[in-house]
């Protein structure tokens, strides 16, 4: 049996879809998806023109194989393409690929590519290039590597068809093709990071260190050409200058900022405010493989000395939900665990448990924070609580693209935000499981790793979710991160500008739809 999609008007799966058709053709059938492709722009939008600013964080670095910062992440989504992406509910959209195909037990997918998307220099997109990207995304040994393991071999089957064999089924596979760093190169591309040659809607024109970015329009997109002359992203070095660019003009729109500052444009007609609930989360951790974490007592202290509410309440404002100490949160509704709570906030306990592992006085730490969106208030809201059970943390703010190139996977006690992902895998195996590229917080459990890689593979929903709640228990009872909350999206723009839809992880908004007046 083929499953074929002859509806030019049927709107692309949802993540549920993708694993339940998934799950159909690894019992026995042969699936075969055409997703929706995005219309083209048509010619009136297309000529409105004008320039739009957007403020943004300096970037650290620019190489597709190594970009974290969320500035990065929206550079790359501006000049180059990926084979599929998200929208703000986590459906699967068709991008360079338009449609997939794979065999009867879920090992092999076969994409078809889009057959008029031309790089900058003017050259064709073809399977070679897309081979090439994802090779030199697996031979760097990174993050990529780590979710794109179970490719054994990844081929060209013609200009436009690319056939990825894998070594067991993985139900979300293509959900890991929209990984931001997977952005499709020209095949042979030197000087990664420097020289942007993408097929995507902007042209880097001018690069301006600690300044600005300045693309132009690619009046060859294959979506069409976008509806600005112009994108100019701002730099800046802290997130208020950022905000105070964007309230005196100097930029038309912010998309990372903390809430008691989007709470305050939301009052000002000059501008329009849009927010979205998301998978992404701000946490913080301590390393497990070393004291003091490494004692499960200590761990144990931190997670006592937390009010979990109280710090979502405070920092979020009534925005985004409450966490459980695990990256899988209520977006995931099929997954989250709903029986179990972390404990009450307990100081008192806690102090007891710092001192039973040896620490009568407590605690003194370093907490290291990027500094930008609302991690210096969530910074502070904790380390007010653990006071109280003779945790005493000392902030250290960082400037956040430069901590996310290695000093966050050292540092004893950190805060770090997670983006949006569209599927709990994908974070397990990002950070989580004990050879991860991200782990952290160096903890090492065969019990964790063991769950991670059952539900992985497993085709059996049920069977799913029952790991990944088992997975949420482990966090709860022993982990070594706490996450308070699951925060929401945030976007400011001025009144002038529409036409730009939010993404749940802001660096991947698109802004070719945007116009100016």
């Amino acid at each position: 049996m083929t499953k074929r999609n002859t509806d030019p008007h049927r709107q692309s799966p949802s993540r549920r879809d993708v694993l339940q058709i998934f799950a159909a053709g690894a019992a026995g059938a042969v699936g075969t998806i055409a997703l929706e492709r995005a219309p083209r722009l048509n010619a009136a939008a297309a000529s409105a023109g004008g320039t739009l600013r957007i403020a943004w964080l300096t970037p650290a670095q620019l190489d597709p194989r190594s970009v974290s910062g969320m500035s990065e992440i929206a550079i790359l989504n501006a000049l180059y393409d990926y084979l599929f992406e998200t929208d703000a509910e986590s459906n699967l959209v068709p991008a360079l690929a338009h449609a997939w195909e794979r065999n009867d037990d879920g090992t092999r997918y076969t994409l078809q590519l889009v057959e008029d998307a031309r790089f900058h220099d003017g050259s064709l997109l073809t399977a070679r290039d897309v081979v090439w990207s994802i090779q030199l995304q697996l031979d760097a040994g990174g993050t990529i590597a780590d979710l794109l393991s179970s490719v054994n071999a990844v081929e060209a089957s013609g200009d436009h068809s690319v056939v990825f064999d894998l070594n067991a089924s993985v139900p979300d596979f293509l959900y890991r093709l929209t990984e931001y760093k997977v952005v499709m190169l020209k095949a042979e591309a030197e000087n990664l990071g420097i020289d942007f040659n993408g097929t995507g809607p902007f042209i880097m024109e001018k690069m301006i260190p600690a300044d600005r970015a300045i693309m132009r329009a690619n009046p060859d997109y294959w979506r069409g050409a976008p509806n600005i002359d112009t994108l100019e992203f701002l730099f800046f070095d802290d997130q208020q200058a950022a905000i105070a660019a964007v309230q005196g003009g100097v930029a038309d729109g912010i998309l990372r900022l903390d809430n008691f500052s989007f709470l305050n444009f939301s009052g000002d007609v000059r501008f329009n405010t849009r927010n979205l609930q998301a998978n992404g989360h701000d946490m913080t951790r301590i390393r497990a493989d070393r004291p003091p974490g490494n004692d499960i007592r200590v761990r144990r202290a931190f997670k006592l000395a937390t009010d979990r509410r109280a710090v979502w309440e405070r920092v979020q404002l009534g925005y985004g939900a409450v966490g459980k100490d695990s990256p899988i949160g209520p977006s995931f509704p099929q997954y989250f665990l709903e029986d179990a709570e972390p404990p009450p906030r307990d100081p008192v306990a806690a102090a007891a448990l710092l001192a039973e592992a040896g620490y009568p006085d407590g605690l003194d730490m370093t907490l290291h924070v990027p500094n930008s969106g609302a991690m210096p208030d969530f910074a502070q809201a904790l380390a007010a609580q653990w006071q109280e059970a003779g945790i005493r943390v000392e902030i250290q703010l960082e400037e956040e693209n430069e901590y996310w190139v290695q000093k966050w996977l050292d540092v004893d006690l950190g805060v770090t935000w997670w983006g949006d992902r569209v599927s709990p895998q994908i974070y397990l195996d990002l950070a989580y499981r004990s050879d991860a590229t991200w782990n952290e917080s160096h903890w090492q459990d065969e019990r964790l790793d063991a769950l991670i890689d059952f539900a992985r593979s497993a085709l059996d929903e049920d069977a799913r979710t029952a790991a990944y709640k088992d997975i949420q228990r482990l966090f709860l009872e022993e982990g070594p991160i706490i996450v308070p909350y699951f925060y929401a999206s945030f976007m400011v723009m001025a009144s002038h500008v529409s036409g730009v839809e939010l993404h749940p992880f802001s660096g991947r908004t698109h802004f070719y739809t945007a116009a100016v007046s």
